[in-house]
């Protein structure tokens, strides 16, 4: 019923199976273990940019990108501690790391556990030691993110962290949402709107920040493809960003645990005490109707 396989290509990807519902999931360790294909009743919900993944110089735009250890981008991309100035990148580079697979499961469901380790090259730009463990965890029309977070150094750790799900959407002017939020920010302006449950698709780009959300979970109904996908995220994502290009077929719908330049600001910034582990997890669902 429930399959972990294997396949060699480019880049070794993982395939987690559940076979009577038609659910998988494709994970590419090497690539900042990313999620690059999920799909429910054999049908895809993840968008993937192809060009832009075979190329390693390039971030990845598709799929289920991880955000550590900063969501967004900072001013001139630098921020400091303790004096020192360094520059970090939109994003962070867990999502260009390789990543090594460590567990996979079979048994009432399928999972496969990641971790990423603190390296020279990290703390090159993050002057902190620490060790991420991800598990992907498929079965039936469910897909959930269980991530573990733990500072293996000496001092305590900042940080925020996200996940950047690309949905693909053929027909973007039937989509509509569900967001626990009555208005958003503008990234680009800064402009505060109200929220209605649809943005202008007209625009050549929405980046829209929800800051003040009053729940735990966000949906996109596809009236096009009779599809709502469901988040349910923990009471740590603070944030949820809504972000899209006008003439591309997908939409991202981004679960943060902190804003942009947090890092700097210290808004909603998580400060993990060596030693400790922190956990939390995102959960999506799948329906067709």
């Amino acid at each position: 019923m429930f399959a972990i396989a294997v396949k060699e290509e480019q880049y070794k990807t993982y395939i987690l199976s559940d076979q009577p519902a038609q659910s998988r999931v494709e994970v590419v360790p090497e690539r900042g273990g990313i999620i690059t294909s999920w799909q429910v009743q054999g049908h895809d919900l993840l968008y993937l940019d192809a060009e832009r993944f075979t190329n390693p110089d390039l971030s990845v735009r598709g799929g289920i990108p991880i955000l550590f250890p900063i969501c967004g981008n900072l001013p001139n991309n630098t921020y400091s501690y303790q004096g020192k100035e360094y520059t970090l990148k939109q994003h962070g580079f867990a999502r260009d790391l390789p990543w090594e697979v460590t567990e996979g499961v079979t048994k009432d469901l399928a999972s496969i556990t990641l971790i990423l380790n603190s390296s020279d090259r990290t703390r090159a730009v993050y002057p902190f030691d620490f060790e991420l463990a991800f598990t992907y965890k498929l079965k039936g029309n469910s897909l959930e993110i269980d991530q573990r977070y733990t500072n293996t150094g000496d001092r305590p750790m900042p940080f925020s962290t996200g996940l950047h799900p690309y949905f693909w959407a053929p027909d973007k002017s039937k989509l509509q949402f569900k967001i626990p939020a009555v208005q958003y920010t503008d990234q680009k302006t800064q402009n505060q709107h109200p929220f209605t449950g649809r943005f202008d698709l007209n625009v050549e780009e929405i980046d829209a920040a929800f800051t003040k959300i009053t729940g735990l979970a966000a949906t996109a109904i596809d009236h096009s493809r009779r599809l709502q996908v469901r988040l349910l995220f923990k009471a740590s994502y603070s944030n949820v960003v809504f972000w899209t290009l006008k003439d591309k077929d997908f939409y991202c719908l981004e679960p943060w645990t902190a804003p942009r330049n947090a890092l700097n600001t210290g808004l909603h910034l998580m400060n993990l005490q060596p030693g400790d582990k922190w956990e939390t997890q995102v959960r999506l669902t799948a329906d067709f109707f």
